[in-house]
């Protein structure tokens, strides 16, 4: 992966159509098969609901905080070009986490379970610390987006692995799909920018291949 502060800029600005175009083919991947993570979830075997309700109930955790990160990020970008395409793409993203939001809380629900609360706060100071994101500026607030909706992908595909129910596994594998269509969307708002990287740099989204698609400050 090239480094973002040599590689070549090819423009000044985002290009906006390209960015939502890029949200809402993420959109529309997220409207697949969210149906049947709400309508299945109570399906599941007594034994099964206690384990996976937490399981939803973790994954309801982080979709309140990537809720909450657009949301307090969109107050700190600028009114520029970028800041404003930063926004749309981040307004796209944003209401993908709220349907998932919603689809969880009510599958959490279905199971006999209280569905875990948005907290007020979050911390991403990890991510400011170890340079994949800040809040410093338009670039920076992008970056952190991207290391947030990698992480989101990655935890998905090990936390839907462990759920008991096979159609809470497909639905939940289709949320974590749309958190790896975010990151490329992301991504792509970079290459649009003029940065030379590739939009799906690993064949991938997992562990071993998260440094590949982050991009440090």
């Amino acid at each position: 992966m090239k480094d973002i502060h040599h590689a070549p800029l090819r423009s000044k600005s985002f290009s906006r159509r390209g960015i939502l175009v890029g949200g809402s083919i993420a959109g529309l991947t997220g409207a697949i098969g969210l149906a049947g993570l709400t309508a299945r979830a109570s399906q599941a075997s007594p034994a099964a609901q206690t384990g996976d309700a937490e399981i939803l109930n973790n994954a309801l955790y982080y979709e309140h905080q990537a809720i909450w990160a657009y949301q307090f990020a969109a107050t700190k970008l600028s009114d520029s070009d970028v800041g404003r395409a930063v926004l749309a793409l981040a307004k796209r993203n944003m209401m993908d986490h709220m349907a998932h939001r919603d689809a969880l809380t009510a599958a959490v629900q279905s199971l006999g379970a209280m569905p875990v609360m948005a907290e007020s706060s979050y911390d991403v100071s990890s991510y400011i610390q170890r340079g994949e994101g800040n809040l410093d500026s338009d670039v920076n607030i992008a970056k952190l987006a991207l290391a947030l909706e990698t992480d989101a992908a990655i935890a998905y595909t090990t936390e839907v692995s462990k759920l008991k129910t096979p159609a809470l596994i497909t639905a939940g594998a289709t949320i974590g799909s749309n958190e790896s269509a975010h990151a490329t969307a992301i991504r792509a708002a970079f290459v649009s920018l003029g940065v030379g990287i590739d939009y799906v740099p690993a064949s991938f989204v997992s562990a071993d291949t998260r440094m590949e698609w982050v991009l440090k400050v």
